[in-house]
């Protein structure tokens, strides 16, 4: 592997599904830590258009529990057991990250900035997707497990029911996180030959 300090991390951040509560970093902490990496994740044109809801404990278990009810109408019957039983994993962890993005920032640019409207939608997305990675590569980093989860959006309403989410934050990702309980499978990588092109 490469001898780079960033690439060292971002090999350290992998999914892990078997979360537990015994994280050394308190909730302040981990706070700050899940903060810090939103504020430093880039965005198009600085819009910081990135929020995130941090949930602990019981507010944590509140969302998956909620998630549970909004997929029983949707999940057959025989196959529940599977899906509570995945659910009840990531509310085995510390806490939660509900990853949102700010409509209104994005409708402002589009506003503002004509020529490029069809493209801000499109930033946006890709404003979330890096500052859950900055989230979840600190976390590994802090030697904290994390997955990242898409019950969006079949559980947004009632999150946004229970914390009072301003109507313009529109839910892109959950992230629960907590003490790694379980070992890392391989990752695949497929060739490279498939996925880059050089020149020179």
């Amino acid at each position: 592997m490469i001898d780079n300090s960033a690439i060292k991390l971002f090999t350290k951040r992998r999914s892990q599904y078997a979360l537990g509560k015994n994280v050394e970093l308190s909730q302040e902490q981990l706070t700050q830590l899940i903060k810090e990496a939103v504020r430093q994740a880039p965005s198009s044109f600085n819009s910081q258009s990135s929020r995130a809801v941090i949930l602990f404990g019981e507010q944590s278990d509140k969302f998956w529990e909620l998630t549970k009810e909004a997929l029983r109408p949707l999940v057959p019957a025989e196959a529940f057991s599977a899906t509570e039983n995945k659910l009840k994993s990531f509310a085995a962890g510390v806490g939660t990250v509900l990853f949102y993005e700010d409509q209104n920032v994005v409708k402002g640019l589009q506003e503002q900035f004509p020529l490029y409207a069809d493209n801000f939608p499109v930033w946006s997305e890709h404003s979330t997707a890096i500052a859950q990675f900055a989230v979840w590569t600190a976390l590994a980093e802090a030697n904290v497990g994390a997955s990242l989860q898409h019950y969006n959006p079949v559980v947004d309403e009632a999150a946004a029911k229970e914390w009072s989410i301003p109507a313009s934050w529109v839910l892109r990702a959950q992230m629960p996180f907590g003490s790694n309980e379980g070992e890392f499978g391989t990752k695949e990588f497929m060739n490279d030959d498939e996925r880059f092109l050089i020149f020179s």
